[in-house]
């Protein structure tokens, strides 16, 4: 089960954290994975250790927020096989009210997490309309359905992921193009431990169990476990499901709230 085998997946971000975990799994099931990296030094790094452990893997130099270049991209991969997966993984997060948050944070957080998700979909959906298939992940958050405090345009963009992933189901179900997104709470990742060395020298250890204590189940997700529900989503097996969301949150939207 769960096979993809002989089939095409592009991860945006596929370098680090959540990202990567999704590269491994899915070349480890058989896909050929194109990692989209800004940082394309780590992408190839990450493509060469999936290529050692018997998968198959590329590295691509990609900015999300360039709309020419990610269709070059697209393009170029178009031109050897089908665009079966498209896994919008890349992102960046900001801590910050609607008072604080500054005009050059919110259109950075805004280009990157909407803008950039549009450029993949926009890039990727005339081929898989031609070729007649294709499954679209796009990666949410719980903000998406529940205010958490200093979140705003983190919270802003995951609204928008959330809407954009519905539109799509419905606009491209017809042409046999399933979408659907994951909404995770807070998944214990190499951009975690950054955030709190950053904001909290000293606390890390304090804060980290605080953030994880937030979560109903006792602990913040792993990377691998976000994977495992991507992978559903994308396989055959999932062929039935489209323009829904999951979370996957350790109880932390219907729990807590």
């Amino acid at each position: 089960m769960f096979s993809l085998e002989g089939k095409t997946a592009i991860i945006t971000g596929g370098a680090s954290g959540i990202g990567l975990a999704i590269s491994r799994l899915f070349a480890s099931q058989g896909a050929m994975v194109h990692i989209f990296e800004l940082n394309y030094e780590l992408a190839r790094e990450e493509s060469d250790k999936i290529i050692s452990a018997g998968g198959n893997a590329k590295a691509h130099s990609v900015n999300i927020t360039e709309q020419a270049k990610v269709k070059e991209e697209i393009s170029t991969i178009s031109a050897g096989s089908n665009i079966d997966i498209l896994v919008n993984n890349a992102g960046i997060a900001h801590i910050g009210t609607a008072e604080s948050t500054t005009e050059q944070d919110f259109d950075r957080v805004m280009n990157v997490n909407v803008k950039g998700t549009y450029n993949c979909i926009h890039a990727s959906i005339p081929f898989m309309r031609e070729q007649g298939f294709g499954v679209i992940l796009n990666m949410a958050s719980v903000v998406a359905s529940v205010g958490i405090p200093d979140r705003f345009v983190y919270s802003t963009t995951k609204g928008a992921i959330l809407a954009m992933t519905l539109s799509v189901a419905r606009d491209y179900v017809k042409y046999g193009i399933r979408c659907n997104c994951i909404s995770p709470a807070r998944v214990h990742t190499p951009f975690v431990d950054g955030f709190l060395k950053n904001n909290y020298p000293g606390n890390e250890l304090e804060m980290y169990n605080k953030l994880a204590a937030s979560q109903p189940i006792g602990r913040m997700g792993t990377p691998e476990e976000i994977a495992s529900l991507a992978l559903y989503l994308c396989s055959d097996e999932a062929g039935f499901i489209t323009g829904s969301d999951y979370p996957i949150d350790g109880g932390f939207i219907r729990i807590n709230n």
